[in-house]
């Protein structure tokens, strides 16, 4: 129940990768004829990645993951136009991954704003409109949230950003292989493999063609000069694959989840004093995310994972952190609130079987939390 985290990599993926490890093993970059069929291998992905999206292959950069694809869209747009403007628009639900980079960013002379969102995590593309001034190089907003999956209006504001201007990145990660992504008004787009049942430690960067951007990563001018360092050709074979198996079986696997999606929700909202978080509708087909009032939403993940149910609290990529859910703050819930939060994120792979013993466990385990919490109903005065 995870699966937005991560995911198993599918085993017709890890077939297509294993030869990529052993017996042809080649540099893309050298000149002999080991190295010239990887070269081929990593092109061949490249325009496979490229028709999947709709795009030209010459957009396609591979890189490590959605985190240095958001790195090198923020701060590479932001180096390469500081001559036009030093103002960029981003949201207060975006991954670390975006937030972290613009934060930096504002330490070295930049402008940041950061879009409040409504209580259900939409991002109004009327404030993205109302923010950009003459400053304004670019716009990141995110395609669906990771905790509380709510779709944002990504083609909306990417023709907003177009009539002024101005560049459109939208962090895909959580999207690409799951829903369609409107690709048209998208100037940067970021995924990761590892989140489609692919490998961990590769993903892509979209660059629409013309946009001016300056390189992070510099070394022996791979990627087109984009990102050096050896291209990872067992990982993109994965990527690719792992690409092609979701675009393929999308609407099957959309048809299955929402299912469980919509199950899960009506049982779990049987529970007193929970609520739903994230847009009913506007949501990722198999995310589910609830809060629970007087309980403390990581012994409800150590619970559950004592009963063999893995999910989180908060977000997965720093649910370690004590405080309290950014994304949950932005859309009203007081900290105590933020803290009673479960994210159940199903996949390819999750059984009718699995969606049952989630509805017959939880109640049990909330119940029990709740007898023993100091935030319990008899606490409060």
């Amino acid at each position: 129940m995870d699966y937005a985290a991560t995911t198993p990599v599918d085993p017709r993926v890890l077939e297509a990768m294993l030869p990529y490890f052993t017996e042809k093993f080649g540099n893309s970059a050298s000149i002999h004829s080991v190295g010239q069929e990887a070269e081929a291998v990593l092109e061949e992905c490249r325009r496979k990645v490229a028709k999947l999206l709709g795009v030209k292959s010459s957009e396609i950069f591979f890189t490590s993951g959605g985190t240095e694809s958001d790195n090198l869209a923020l701060k590479g747009v932001a180096f390469a136009n500081k001559s036009r403007g030093n103002h960029i628009i981003t949201s207060q639900i975006e991954h670390h991954a975006v937030l972290h980079p613009a934060q930096w960013l504002e330490k070295r002379g930049f402008k940041v704003t950061y879009l409040p969102v409504d209580r259900h995590g939409l991002v109004s593309p009327e404030s993205v409109e109302e923010a950009i001034t003459d400053e304004t190089i670019l716009v990141s907003i995110m395609h669906a949230n990771n905790e509380i999956g709510t779709i944002e209006p990504i083609e909306e504001i990417g023709k907003i950003c177009r009539k002024h201007g101005v560049y459109f990145h939208t962090d895909a990660v959580q999207t690409v292989g799951k829903i369609p992504v409107p690709m048209k008004y998208v100037d940067l787009l970021s995924s990761s493999a590892h989140k489609i049942y692919g490998p961990k430690g590769v993903g892509i960067i979209f660059i629409r063609e013309g946009v001016k951007i300056e390189p992070l990563i510099h070394g022996g001018g791979h990627e087109r000069g984009m990102r050096s360092g050896t291209e990872n050709i067992a990982g993109i074979v994965g990527y690719t694959k792992a690409l092609e198996l979701c675009m393929k079986e999308m609407k099957k696997e959309t048809k299955k989840l929402v299912g469980f999606r919509e199950r899960l929700i009506e049982e779990i909202g049987k529970i007193p004093d929970s609520w739903l978080n994230g847009h009913r509708e506007k949501r990722l087909p198999g995310n589910v995310h609830f809060s629970f009032r007087y309980i403390e939403g990581e012994s409800l993940v150590l619970l559950l994972d004592q009963n063999g149910i893995e999910a989180s609290t908060g977000s997965a990529c720093s649910s370690k952190s004590l405080k309290p859910s950014h994304v949950l703050t932005a859309i009203g819930l007081r900290p105590e609130e933020a803290h009673g939060s479960l994210r159940l994120t199903m996949g390819r792979f999750t059984t009718e079987e699995e969606v049952e013993k989630v509805i017959e466990v939880l109640p049990g385990v909330v119940e029990r939390l709740r007898k023993i919490s100091p935030l319990g109903k008899q606490h409060v005065l």
